[in-house]
């Protein structure tokens, strides 16, 4: 049987692995070595062209705009304005499937 420390510990080591993987989103989809990762659907539509091809050598690959770390979750609240359909044709039918999870959540 599990004692309340065991829980605690649990608990603990539950709540910072959950950080650090929000953490590691947050930081892995600001940069742009990583927007065809994130944003596929946006180069299919030609809404966004690739960042690799412009600028100097350090911003192809890594954001140090610190303005866009503080920023990472200003996505939600309109997402959760939009309808389904809105959603489905701006990122896809799993990201419509998450925010719906979510909201039931």
């Amino acid at each position: 049987m599990a004692t309340l420390q065991d829980l605690a510990v649990s608990a603990v080591i539950n709540i910072l692995a959950t950080f650090a993987s929000l953490l590691a989103f947050a930081l892995l989809r600001v940069q742009p070595i990583n927007d065809r990762v994130y944003f596929p659907k946006s180069y299919i539509n030609g809404r966004r062209k690739s960042t690799t091809s412009s600028g100097g050598l350090v911003p192809k690959f890594v954001n140090l705009k610190l303005i866009t770390f503080l920023k990472f979750l200003n996505w939600m609240p309109e997402a959760l304005n939009m309808s389904e359909k809105q959603i489905i044709d701006h990122a896809s039918v799993d990201s419509a499937a998450y925010l719906r999870i979510y909201l039931l959540g």
